[in-house]
Order: C-alpha cells, then sequence, then structure tokens
C-alpha cells in the first residue's frame, strides 16, 4: 500500500491506496501518526493525482472526484457508502432517508455504523449525512462536518 501526507485546509492528511484504488483517507492530528508498516511505503509522488483532487475540492475548485476508490469493508458497509456516494454535492439526506432508499429493512443504525466506519471521508462524502435532529457525528469532527457542509452550500471553500 502506498500512502502520502499532506497539508490541506482541514489539516494534514493521509491518503492511501493500491493498484485497486484510494483505501484510506485520515484526519492526521497530533494524536495520530503515519503507519509503520513494511506494507506501507510513503509514495508522494504515486498518489498525486488523488491528492491534487482532494485538495481542489477543499478550496471549492471540485465538486466530485475522478480517482477509483476501493474502500475495505462489509458488504453492507460498501451498499451504504455506494448510496452516500450518490448525495448531490451541497445536499443532505438523513440517516433514516438513507435506510429507507435501500430498503429490505435496513435499520438506521446499520446506515449510521457505516458512516462512522467509513475509511475515505471526503471522497465518500459521509459528511452530507445527518441525523433527523442536528448535524450528526463526523471522523472529522461536527465543527469540520459543519464546514465541508457550508462550502458545499456556496462558500468558497476552506482557505
Amino acid at each position: 500500500m502506498h500512502y502520502t501526507i499532506f497539508a490541506s485546509p482541514v489539516g494534514e492528511l493521509l491518503l492511501a491506496g493500491d493498484k485497486l484504488g484510494l483505501r484510506r483517507l485520515c484526519f492526521l492530528d497530533d494524536r495520530a501518526a503515519p503507519p509503520e508498516t513494511a506494507q506501507w511505503q510513503r509514495d508522494d509522488e504515486a498518489l498525486a493525482e488523488a491528492r491534487e483532487e482532494v485538495l481542489a475540492y477543499l478550496v471549492g475548485r471540485r465538486r466530485s472526484f475522478n480517482v477509483d476508490v476501493a474502500p475495505e469493508g462489509s458488504d453492507a458497509q460498501r451498499e451504504v457508502w455506494a448510496a452516500v456516494m450518490r448525495i448531490p454535492y451541497g445536499r443532505t439526506r438523513t440517516y433514516g432517508e438513507v435506510a429507507q432508499r435501500l430498503g429490505s429493512g435496513k435499520p438506521v443504525i446499520a446506515v449510521s455504523s457505516a458512516s462512522a466506519a467509513n475509511p475515505l471521508p471526503i471522497l465518500i462524502p459521509c459528511h452530507r449525512l445527518v441525523a433527523a435532529k442536528g448535524i450528526g457525528r463526523y471522523s472529522g469532527g461536527e465543527a469540520l462536518k459543519q464546514r465541508l457542509l457550508d462550502m458545499e452550500c456556496g462558500t468558497a471553500g476552506l482557505q
């Protein structure tokens, strides 16, 4: 697995992927550290296109992504992530709405749990999932979730 670490308007990010696509995007902070494993190798060049797409999104110059994503998760999680990727830029859906659209008795907790396990925040835009009453949780924190939603609704990016 290749990874890169880069500065962004939302702090330092780690992006990792392999030949199948992007596998992880992590918000790094003082507590988080890059992986120290033989299977992970830093390769800034291999992930340059993905890095540039993420940065362009964060400053309001991009609304969608062209890079391949290959998140690892259960079939149920991947089903939820695919539904989240269909939420249009600048729009939100509640956990309940997504559960209902997926049908077959999918409980809201399954949608919420899959969102919390999302290995590619921003690329799989789980920030567009909101609670029925309130903004809901986000791996980057509720303040960042609100910033991303505000940016998508018309502000000029996250400078």
